[in-house]
Parts: structure tokens; sequence; C-alpha cells
């Protein structure tokens, strides 16, 4: 199983890892820092880099607990060695981006108690439902303004991990209406706004909350009885 190197470090950007598989245009790495689609949040992009040889990296997604690196240009043997360079621009972007969606989160959480229904995201943009009968006109002004004190606030994130039995104990850790970790992972992974919001999350963050620039809520709609959405973007 590929070692997930952006769990304790998303602030890497090179690595050295070897090819352990080969399917066509794709690859599997004994190690790696490209984050692959989950929970929400979009690949990066980047380069390998080998003897002879470099391509880049298209695409990554998890296909039956195996991380595949798709990539343009030549496909390097099984047993390569490679470096791996990380799309600076877009990782931190994507931080960013993360990171807002949790300080909105911890927010709604906070003064309301609401809990996340569904989410998505793309670099500087993003969308988060939850769980409520009725928003007043207003309302995304509020939570706008609520976001940005949190993100002024510059709240250090703290990454540590926990055994799942002892993680899923805690419901506040768990603040999707559905627990949406796999029955497979024995060890959660905490994410820790300090003071503001703490949850189970497997994503790349910033370190503090001003690194996330400034939140604007674009929109503010309903998506059905008991559920609304938030829209917002991020900027410098």
């Amino acid at each position: 199983m590929t070692e997930k190197l952006y769990l304790n470090n998303a602030d890497l950007r090179s690595f050295e890892a070897i090819v352990t598989d080969v399917d066509e245009a794709r690859i599997e790495l004994d190690q790696t820092a490209f984050y692959a689609t989950s929970g929400g949040q979009p690949h990066d992009t980047g380069h390998l880099l080998w003897e002879n040889g470099a391509a880049s990296v298209i695409d990554v997604r998890t296909v039956d607990e195996k991380i595949w690196h798709t990539l343009a240009g030549p496909i390097p043997a099984k047993g390569t060695r490679i470096t791996g360079e990380i799309d600076d621009e877009r990782r931190r972007q994507m931080m960013r981006t993360h990171t807002a969606m949790h300080i909105l989160c911890g927010v709604m959480w906070k003064k309301w108690k609401r809990v996340v229904t569904g989410g998505n995201m793309d670099a500087l943009s993003g969308r988060m439902d939850f769980e409520m009968e009725e928003m007043s006109t207003d309302f995304g002004k509020e939570i706008e303004n609520l976001c940005n004190k949190e993100i002024a606030a510059d709240r250090p994130i703290e990454v540590s991990f926990l055994a799942r039995e002892d993680a899923i104990l805690d419901r506040d850790l768990i603040r999707t209406k559905i627990n949406l970790v796999p029955e497979s992972v024995n060890e959660i992974r905490i994410v820790d706004i300090v003071g503001l919001d703490k949850q189970a999350d497997g994503g790349t963050h910033v370190s503090s909350t001003s690194q996330v620039g400034r939140m604007e809520v674009i929109k503010t709609e309903s998506k059905g009885k008991g559920f609304k959405r938030i829209r917002f973007v991020v900027h410098d």
C-alpha cells in the first residue's frame, strides 16, 4: 500500500519513490506526496522525473485501495526510482480552500450546531450543505463575517492521529451527517483548528487560519426541505 506522505507534511513538494506497478498510462508508487481525489478535495498535479525520462501527473485516484498516478508522457518501468514534484500553486490553493471549508464548518457548528450533509471544492472555491430549515436574507453575509473573523484570529492548525476505536467515541470528531471514514481505516487523522473546529479529515491544510486569505460567500440556496447550501470563494 502506498505511503501517503502528505498526511504528515502538507508542505512537502518534492519526494523520491519507486514504481511498484504499471497499468497502461498510470503507475503506483511505494510512497507519494500527491493527494489523490477524495473527501471532496481534487487531486494534485505535477511532474515525475527519472533517469532519461519525465512525465506530467494529470490525475491521482484511489482504485481498489491502490493509488494510481495517471501520466501524460512516457511511462517509467516497474522498479524505476523517480522524483516527484508537486505543483505548488495548485496545492497551496487547495490547502487554503480546504481550511476555509473547515472554518465554515466550525462556525456553523459553534453557533448553530448544524452538521454537514455534503460538500465539494476546487481551487479557491467551494460549497457546503447543511441540515437546517431556514436562512434569513442576510445569513450569507453573517456567515462570511464570522468566517473572516476566525481567519483574522490566526488560529493554529494542528494534525494528530487517534486509534479508530477512540475517535469514533467522540461524536464531535465526525462532523458529517454520515460517518464517511472507511471501515478499513484503523487510525484516524484529526485536523484541529485550535479553538474552533476539530474533526476527522484526510485532506491537506495550511498551518494557520490567516493563510487562507479572505472568504466571500457568493450564494446561499435551498436544496430541498431542511437542507441549505453555502457557496464561497477565497481571495488573497
